[in-house]
């Protein structure tokens, strides 16, 4: 394979594991911000709308649930199925496609490994334990400046009585969302992802949805087999090749957007350190990865790369010899204004990666 080959392989690898991760509800479930009730228009119940994206997520954080839906995008449907368990403070997950390419995520409170039988690779990495593969960022103030968060009406899906929740933005950095929530368990019967002009991006259905008192350990097992695969591991880098990294910082962003965090760890199918940045505007969430450039062959110029896979968006260049490469559920001009925004500003070091 050569390495302008394997390079576009890792690139694509990554931007992948990045979208599946959160498939299930076509979200990313990013750095989520306090709760607070932003001022939106109340429903007839007298709550606010924002208050059933709290109660969405909190059922989806704190319940065991198994179901399976339809995921639509791009013209392509696959089938998958979520299985979601707390027991004892921990919490187990294992997103499946039942078709398709046949991937799995496969978590256990803090490690996620990707089963990736068209790669030929099993990904790990650390998850942080608070966060949940399918949770839906919390609504704040700052959220609610940069989009418009309505109860548009209520209809009956699946023979449940469902809220239907939009979130629009109000510019083009980001996506909006329609909701429909269960009145009942405040689970979520069906999701779109949606552009600026309110175009369904993908969409997701739940087919059946069970709420189980107890989910067996069995239930969490991969069914792909691994036998030949490559097993990456994305781990956190030794201090002292932490301390020599760069510090990494965006000289312009998108409006609303902030960095959340910044964190060193190595990414799976390189050897070197990399910085790891996040940006927010408190729904959506943009990972940037800063790695060093490989000395390229004679008369091969570094060329940037753009993909897009599912609902996330991944955009890669060079900068003063380091590679860049943005990835998010956000349009694609949103992570190519972020990358080629990141500039190096002067040695630091860099804490450990937080878990």
């Amino acid at each position: 394979m050569s390495r302008a080959t394997s390079r576009s392989e890792r690139f694509a690898a990554l931007a992948l594991a990045w979208t599946a991760a959160g498939v299930a509800l076509a979200e990313d479930p990013a750095l989520k911000a306090a709760p607070a009730q932003p001022q939106t228009q109340k429903t007839s119940l007298g709550q606010a709308p924002a208050h059933w994206l709290e109660r969405m997520n909190q059922a989806l954080m704190t319940r065991n649930y198994d179901g399976t839906f339809s995921h639509w995008h791009g013209g392509h449907v696959e089938t998958l199925r979520i299985i979601h368990r707390v027991q004892d403070g921990t919490v187990s997950e294992r997103l499946a496609s039942l078709d398709g390419s046949g991937r799995e995520f496969v978590r256990t409170g803090a490690s996620l490994s990707c089963y990736l039988p068209d790669k030929r690779m099993v990904v790990v990495e650390q998850h942080p334990p608070e966060e949940s593969l399918v949770g839906f960022p919390a609504v704040t103030d700052q959220t609610a400046s940069f989009y418009d968060i309505r109860e548009v009406g209520r209809t009956r899906l699946n023979r449940r009585d469902t809220h239907i929740i939009t979130v629009s933005p109000k510019d083009e950095y980001r996506y909006g969302y329609r909701l429909w929530i269960d009145d009942s368990t405040a689970m979520p019967l069906k999701t779109q992802l949606c552009d600026t002009h309110g175009h369904v991006i993908e969409q997701i259905v739940f087919a059946s949805l069970t709420l189980p008192s107890r989910i067996p350990d069995s239930a969490f097992k991969p069914e792909v087999s691994t036998e030949g695969f490559q097993w990456l591991r994305n781990e956190t880098p030794p201090p002292a090749a932490a301390a020599a990294t760069l510090a990494w910082s965006a000289m312009r962003l998108p409006p609303g957007f902030r960095m959340s965090g910044r964190s060193a760890q190595t990414l799976p199918g390189s050897t070197d350190p990399v910085d790891h940045l996040v940006f927010t505007d408190g729904l959506a969430s943009v990972s940037v990865f800063v790695e060093p450039q490989r000395a390229a062959s004679a008369g091969e110029s570094p060329i940037p790369e753009a993909a897009e896979v599912g609902s996330s968006s991944a955009f890669s260049t060079v900068v003063d010899g380091h590679k860049i490469t943005a990835v998010g559920e956000v349009p694609p001009d949103t992570v190519r204004f972020i990358a080629t925004q990141v500039k190096a500003q002067q040695p630091a070091a860099v804490g450990p990666r937080r878990h």
